[in-house]
């Protein structure tokens, strides 16, 4: 099948086409055809198939018919709902893209920035909405939003959604929307909480579902370094040697983590940015955007954090930590081998991980090939349970300690500028 036989408008074809789209993804071939035939989608796919074009492209279709004779200011009648900024972000340019050569607009709303622009935006006029929640419900409840127009609604990524707590934001939503709607529903994942959601949103849905979270794509190599944990800094320096490695996503469990690998690696003159919850939106924003054009070759991203990013022929996926969730894995490795390219998945395992990678392994039903050439194998064993305890004991310790200190210092410091202005 080629996006011609999907009898769009011509505007929209010529848009792909400058996009080099010319064969629908899997997920792209099974919802269009539903959504253009307005019925609701509950759709099931993993990061990298192509499901923003999936549902993106029958919405302009609708909106192109739905426009032709209206006039005047134009108003909210498409909503599209997503967990985190980057990946709102992404969906808005990808919606500008596909509706390039029609008069369709959009805007992006989100948490963490100032609200001016976006209310502007807002006080225009526009016609498709792509939004997290939090910034949502808060201009809705300042008077800047009204979703009493939504034709089209879709929850996206539902799935992280719901990790993040957004249930009770989502179910506030829905008692805003006309009950007369399009609703299109998306999760990489189908738990029985993600189907009673569903429920709640989709009437009489036609259900699509693509490569289950269960499965990795074939055009990405695994590999695996087993280590210890002192010696993971030293791994991935080594690692990060290879020629052929000029850009590569490095994924740490936690935001400190990540900081914690940038600091290490600029020491090593090694050109790289974090990404997580606790860089403000303008931090984020630059850092992709210096990855994305060289600027620098290594960014560092938590998990909720690396939602959305899209790199264009991504190669280089390095896990610095496990996950524990063995899903998360997936997720991860995605972000390399999109759209058929080629991806290389590097994970380095210390002895406390090596559970995780059987779940991860059992998940995925095959072995992650463990690599030979490696300079700093895994030689301690993982630690017992009254081990795991007393670490664990320690690491509050050493906690608490830190910010007792850390109040002792700014209490000093407060103290001797009181003595100053005396």
């Amino acid at each position: 099948m080629t996006f011609n036989e999907l009898s769009l408008h011509p505007s929209i074809l010529q848009a792909l086409e400058d996009q080099q789209y010319s064969k629908p993804t899997a997920i792209q071939a099974q919802a269009i055809p539903l959504i253009l035939d307005k019925n609701d989608v509950l759709g099931c796919a993993q990061t990298g198939t192509g499901k923003t074009a999936a549902f993106a492209i029958p919405v302009i279709e609708h909106l192109i018919h739905d426009t032709k004779n209206t006039s005047g200011k134009r108003k909210i009648t498409t909503l599209v709902v997503t967990p985190t900024r980057e990946l709102a972000i992404q969906i808005g340019e990808n919606f500008t893209a596909y509706a390039k050569y029609t008069n369709i607009t959009n805007t992006v709303i989100f948490g963490g920035v100032p609200q001016g622009s976006q209310t502007n935006a807002l006080r225009k006029g526009v016609d498709v909405l792509i939004a997290t929640p939090g910034r949502l419900l808060d201009l809705m409840g300042q008077g800047f939003i009204s979703l009493k127009d939504v034709k089209y609604f879709i929850l996206d990524e539902a799935d992280r959604m719901l990790d993040m707590g957004f249930i009770n934001d989502i179910k506030k939503l829905l008692k805003q929307l006309p009950t007369k709607r399009q609703s299109l529903f998306f999760s990489a994942t189908m738990p029985p909480s993600i189907l009673a959601l569903s429920q709640q949103i989709l009437n009489q849905p036609k259900k699509v579902e693509v490569a289950p979270v269960s499965s990795t794509a074939q055009t990405i190599q695994q590999r695996l370094y087993t280590t210890n944990k002192p010696d993971k800094k030293n791994l991935l320096f080594h690692i990060l040697k290879d020629p052929d490695i000029d850009q590569v996503l490095v994924f740490s469990r936690t935001k400190h983590g990540a900081d914690r690998i940038v600091s290490n690696l600029r020491k090593k003159k090694l050109e790289c940015a974090a990404i997580h919850g606790d860089k403000s939106q303008n931090q984020r924003q630059k850092a992709l955007k210096n990855f994305k054009d060289g600027s620098i070759n290594i960014l560092v991203a938590t998990d909720i954090a690396a939602r959305g990013i899209d790199i264009d022929k991504l190669k280089y996926v390095i896990n610095y930590d496990i996950p524990n969730e063995p899903e998360t894995y997936v997720h991860r490795i995605g972000r390399c081998g999109r759209a058929g390219e080629e991806g290389i998945s590097i994970s380095l395992c210390e002895p406390e991980e090596n559970a995780y990678v059987s779940s991860i392994e059992k998940l995925i039903k095959k072995t992650i090939p463990v690599v030979k050439d490696n300079p700093f194998p895994q030689t301690d064993k993982p630690m017992s349970k009254m081990e795991k305890k007393e670490a664990e004991k320690e690491k509050q310790q050493k906690k608490r300690a830190f910010f007792e200190n850390k109040k002792k210092k700014e209490a000093a410091r407060k103290g001797g500028g009181n003595r100053n202005r005396r």
